[in-house]
């Protein structure tokens, strides 16, 4: 029957047959002309599952041969309108063909069914077919065995055509799978009637020593005789699903996931209810003010109606088909104490508050659960703490001792940690690799056991960073022993009880009791190598093991790892159709545009007109990199958009251009833009480069052309393990910027990509530039949102959540001085809005609008706060510049500053109103801090009111030297904008 081409032999039937035919098989006409629709939609992706073991869970198959059992739920429904078109009664045959992949010589088609139709003329009616997946889509192999191709199957029906791909896939990872062994129902950890802690005591005391200890690591060990297979702990979702570390992989069943703007963008958008949707999903863009216009209707309802089931459900999801666990590691909320670190780009920026509500935010989007005794994933609040410098000049991460003063520690460095654990009760804490005053924070009873444990109350486990316990035996020299480093970490702090919860947002009050215990998990081996050792020379005891054990499965057990069968549990039927859908795919891009921030717009040049406009030459390094875009910690995003103009690139779908502009990209048409001597790559190393040759720019100076710069950094100038020595732009691209500027007849912009903040004063002061965006990195959708903003689709809202320096303060501030405030006697200049004194380039908060946004007050704050003090307290009698409250003595002491905010300009958009306090000069305390900020939605020429609640304990507080958190007697001014209010505190 197959064709046979070493011969010339054709093959037979409509199957196989390769040659001309006059009629084929199926052929004939009606005096009516039939249509077909289809109703209900198909499956792009069919996994397979494969028993434990399958050689094809290892190797790439052709096909593969199931079994019975294995088919059982591998089908689906074909549901079809079929319309009589004519002016006639007749009937109509349906036929459903399928085209095979190309193995085991199969079919060029094949007939998988038909049906006959009657239909009155202008009538129609549904047909459905079954398809089998074993039967229907399978092949025969030279053996004469029945086999499922693995690739493209195409089903077609008339002119329509649908492509499915089988493919061989995994069973998710779980333990107490009691359909295979019956056995295990009378374990008590496999109850689900019991409660956590009973189910958690009933597991550990299961286990031997040997098998305890490989519990303590990342990769997990397996006990075959109760039922539980290896568990892979080290999964990320710094900013979608990411492919660092093993616990994640990416196939042909799941080739990608939503890739969100990196954090730092994310957290440009001053946006809690984005935070949290990107973790979560259901977004609301913004607190939408007065009447409502169709752009807030559409902002606020499209995307409130998405439900945009991003990060945690495309884990879940990934996780049902064996791609991925339930614990990721992040979010990453470090303070960015200074722009040259190289992980800048991964935190929220350089203010306490908003890494604290990012953190909070994010972590409810990640965990978010309908069972209040469950969680959908676990996240991890990391790297705890004062971790901010990973490879600068004789420095580095691992031998780094933070010498951090407690005034310092507990109003910079804690408070983002505190907040993710207290209120957004993460399920776990990651320690850092650095030494704290001396000490390894992985191995700091004080630190882990005092804070995390004693004081906030931790509802989950601690996890090292990566081979941290070994980096302080081996690199730091913390202890003599490998043994006593395993010991150290385990057992950092003295044992006392906390009750244990499975609470949503308040501290934990179940039924286990778990211990102030240091660290509980590592990431490595160390622990699974040497704490059998240092229990067998009583240096840690095995009771201390224990407790570490029951943390970590106390968060499994929340996690429902020991259920059983995940995929009849809550998220069960979350699958790949879940993962990178159009609508997680817009968030992407809704983030992007939200957090760009447009910073220099020399007389109103931007947004772009097309009329105006005809050409956009897109120059610099910048210009074509799909790959910079998506930052580190990364996943591989479905669609990648580049920067060019208005367009959006799809792979294997070229450019699709929005606007009737020309895209010259300088890096693939040079010729076209500015021709012969416009390089944009920097020779020996991208954008290390430092001799770009430079010559003439006759097609820079075209009129009507304008010329888009993209420069900054990209992942060779800054990362992990790699901070930046200096501010400027990498290379030459300055040079480069400054004569494209000089040559353009047209408008220039300049837009930066970077983690950390750049000296571009040149560019901000020069006449020849006309506009400056910072787009960060901008994930998956960064091409696309930024044209959206540069052509006027969008009005930009971001602002700045860090500082940008000029070059002078690398010269001020060494990298490995920790101290955020000023010493003036040093000319030490402090550091981040809240205390530097030097000169910026931009300021925290910085960001344009195309609009002008005005605010007024609406309800004054008090001009006079009367702290009450118990009798006979010593400020009552003596002058003090501050004092500390007890609880009871705040409950009244709050008050509402509202504020009518208006939108003055021409198009409607989003503003960002940052409240500030800038306290009396006691304790060193800042020159102004965040108390609050609301991000508003506002239709052009529309006003609308907000409120903010004021705590004076908690917002117009200060930490002594001594960490003491204190009200400063005196003058407190409040401001927004350009508002300012001045309130006094007194006894």
């Amino acid at each position: 029957m197959r064709p046979d081409p070493s011969i010339d032999y054709p093959g037979r039937t409509y199957r196989f047959y390769t040659g001309e035919t006059v009629y084929s098989f199926g052929d004939g006409m009606s005096y009516s002309h039939f249509s077909h629709h289809l109703v209900k939609a198909l499956p792009k992706l069919v996994s397979i599952p494969l028993e434990e073991g399958h050689e094809c869970r290892t190797k790439r198959c052709g096909s593969v041969k199931l079994l019975q059992d294995q088919c059982e739920d591998l089908a689906f429904d074909v549901e079809l309108r079929v319309m009589n078109n004519g002016t006639m009664d007749g009937s109509h045959v349906v036929f459903l063909y399928s085209s095979p992949p190309a193995v085991h010589n199969a079919p060029k088609k094949q007939l998988l069914a038909f049906e006959r139709v009657t239909l009155g003329a202008q009538r129609e009616g549904v047909v459905a077919f079954r398809v089998d997946v074993c039967k229907d889509l399978s092949v025969v192999d030279e053996l004469g065995n029945r086999k499922v191709g693995i690739g493209s199957h195409v089903l077609h029906v008339g002119s329509l055509k649908h492509s499915l791909a089988p493919v061989s896939g995994k069973s998710p990872v779980f333990a107490c799978d009691t359909t295979k062994n019956p056995n295990l129902t009378s374990y008590g950890f496999c109850d689900t009637s019991l409660s956590v802690g009973e189910r958690v005591s009933d597991l550990v005391k299961r286990l031997t020593l040997v098998e305890k200890v490989t519990f303590l690591v990342n990769k997990a060990g397996a006990v075959p005789r109760l039922g539980i297979p290896s568990y892979e702990w080290w999964s990320e979702a710094l900013h979608g699903v990411s492919y660092v570390g093993p616990g994640t992989n990416f196939s042909s069943l799941v080739p990608g996931a939503t890739s969100f703007p990196q954090v730092i963008l994310t957290a440009a958008s001053f946006n809690i209810h984005l935070f949290e949707a990107i973790g979560k999903g259901s977004f609301l863009d913004s607190t939408t003010l007065g009447d409502s216009t169709p752009f807030e209707w559409f902002e606020t309802i499209r995307m409130a109606n998405a439900k945009c089931k991003v990060v945690s459900t495309e884990a879940r999801a990934m996780y049902n088909v064996g791609l991925a666990g339930l614990t990721f590691w992040s979010p990453n909320i470090n303070i960015l104490r200074d722009p040259r670190w190289g992980r800048a780009q991964e935190t929220p920026g350089e203010d306490p508050v908003l890494s604290s509500k990012y953190a909070i935010a994010y972590v409810r989007g990640l965990q978010q659960t309908d069972d209040p005794n469950k969680l959908k994933i676990a996240a991890c609040c990391k790297h705890y703490t004062a971790y901010d410098l990973d490879k600068w000049k004789g420095f580095n991460r691992y031998r780094f001792n933070a010498k951090v003063t407690k005034q310092d520690m507990d109003d910079t460095f804690q408070p983002p940690f505190k907040s993710c654990v207290t209120e957004g009760n993460a399920a776990s804490v990651m320690c850092s690799y650095n030494q704290v005053n001396g000490v390894p924070t992985c191995a700091d009873p004080d630190l882990l056991s005092g804070v995390v444990r004693g004081e906030w109350k931790l509802n989950g486990y601690i996890v090292a960073d990566c081979d941290s316990v070994k980096v302080f035996y081996n690199q730091q020299h913390y202890t003599k022993t490998p043994e006593e480093a395993a010991a150290k970490a385990i057992s950092a702090g003295e044992v006392s009880s906390v009750s244990f919860d499975i609470e949503i947002n308040r501290p934990p009050n179940h039924d286990i009791h778990v211990t102030n215990a240091g660290l509980d998990l590592d990431c490595g081996l160390f622990l699974g190598q040497y704490t059998q050792a240092a229990v067998n020379q009583v240096l840690v005891s095995e009771s201390q093991v224990d407790r570490a054990l029951t943390n970590n499965f106390a968060v499994l057990m929340r996690l429902g790892f020991f259920d059983g069968d995940p995929t009849k549990l809550p998220y069960g039927n979350l699958s790949p159709k879940d993962v990178c859908t159009p609508e997680n795919q817009e968030l992407a891009r809704e983030a992007a545009r939200q957090g760009i921030v447009l910073l220099k717009n020399k007389q109103g040049t931007l947004p772009l007109s097309p009329a105006s406009i005809k050409s956009l030459a897109v120059i610099g390094p910048n210009a074509n990199v799909t790959k910079t875009m998506i930052g580190n910690y990364e996943g591989k995003g479905f669609t990648i958009s580049r920067v060019p103009g208005r367009e959006i690139c799809r792979p294997n779908n070229g450019c699709i251009t929005r606007h009737s502009v020309q895209i010259h990209n300088s890096l693939t048409r040079p010729h076209r833009v500015c021709p012969h001597h416009l390089p944009t790559r920097m020779p020996q190393g991208g954008l290390r480069g430092d001799k770009p040759p430079i010559g003439p720019h006759e097609g820079c100076g075209i009129p009507g052309r304008c010329n888009h710069l993209d420069h900054g950094c990209d992942q060779s100038i800054e990362k992990e393990t790699r901070d930046r020595l200096d501010l400027r732009l990498p290379g030459q691209q300055e040079l480069l910027i400054t004569e494209v500027a000089k040559a353009s007849k047209g408008p220039v912009i300049l837009v930066i990509m970077s983690g950390g903040g750049m000296d571009v004063s040149f560019a901000k002061a020069s006449d020849l530039i006309s506009g400056i965006l910072w787009a960060g990195y901008p994930g998956e959708a960064g091409g696309a949102a930024l044209a959206d903003i540069i052509f006027g689709s969008y009005n930009p809202s971001g602002r700045l959540p860090m500082t940008w320096y000029p070059e002078s303060y690398v010269d001020s501030v060494p990298m490995d001085n920790m101290n955020m405030r000023p010493d003036p006697s040093t000319g030490y200049p402090g550091r981040t809005y809240r205390f530097y004194t030097g000169e910026t380039v931009y300021s925290f908060g910085d960001g344009l609008s195309y609009s002008h946004f005005s605010h007024h007050l609406v309800k004054a704050p008090p001009k006079l706060v009367s702290i009450p003090l118990e009798e006979g307290h010593e400020c009552r009698t003596e002058r003090c510049e501050s004092v500390e409250l007890l609880q009871d003595q705040c409950e009244d002491l709050a008050f509402d500053v509202e504020l009518r905010v208006m939108n003055n300009g021409t198009m409607d958009g989003s503003h960002v109103v940052f409240l500030y306090s800038s306290p009396p000069a006691v304790h060193n305390a800042p020159k102004k801090q965040l108390l609050a900020f609301e991000r508003v939605t506002l239709g052009a020429q529309r006003e609308g009111v907000i409120a903010f609640r004021v705590d004076v304990c908690k917002d117009l507080s200060v930490v002594d030297e001594l960490g003491n958190r204190k009200v400063g007697i005196g003058s407190h001014v409040l401001h927004v904008g350009s508002l300012k209010h001045t309130l006094n505190v007194i006894i």
